[in-house]
C-alpha cells in the first residue's frame, strides 16, 4: 500500500522551528542566570572571567528570539503567497 502523501512544505517547517527557537531563547536566560549566580561562587582570581562568560551567554537570548520571530513571520508570508496563488 502507498501512500500519496505530499512532502512537507517551508511553512509547516517554520512553525516548530520557531517555538525551539523561543525556547533556545528562554533556555538561555536561564544559562545567564546560573552562570551569573555560580561566577559570584568562584573565588576572585576567576571571578572576571566567570562574569564575561555570564554576559556573553546573556547576549544569546534576543538573538534566537529575533530569529525565531522571522521564521515565524516567513511562515506567515508563505502561507499568504500560497492562498493568493490557489485562488
Amino acid at each position: 500500500m502507498t501512500s500519496s502523501r505530499m512532502p512537507r512544505t517551508p511553512v509547516e517547517y517554520a512553525v516548530p522551528a520557531s517555538r525551539s527557537l523561543y525556547a533556545m531563547s528562554l533556555g538561555s536566560i536561564t544559562l545567564c542566570i546560573v552562570l551569573w549566580i555560580r561566577a559570584k561562587t568562584v573565588g576572585e582570581d576567576e571571578r572576571d572571567n566567570a562574569e564575561r562568560r555570564a554576559l556573553f551567554v546573556g547576549l544569546w537570548p534576543p538573538m534566537f528570539w529575533l530569529i525565531g520571530d522571522t521564521v515565524r513571520r516567513a511562515g506567515r508570508r508563505r502561507t499568504l503567497v500560497g492562498r493568493i496563488t490557489a485562488r
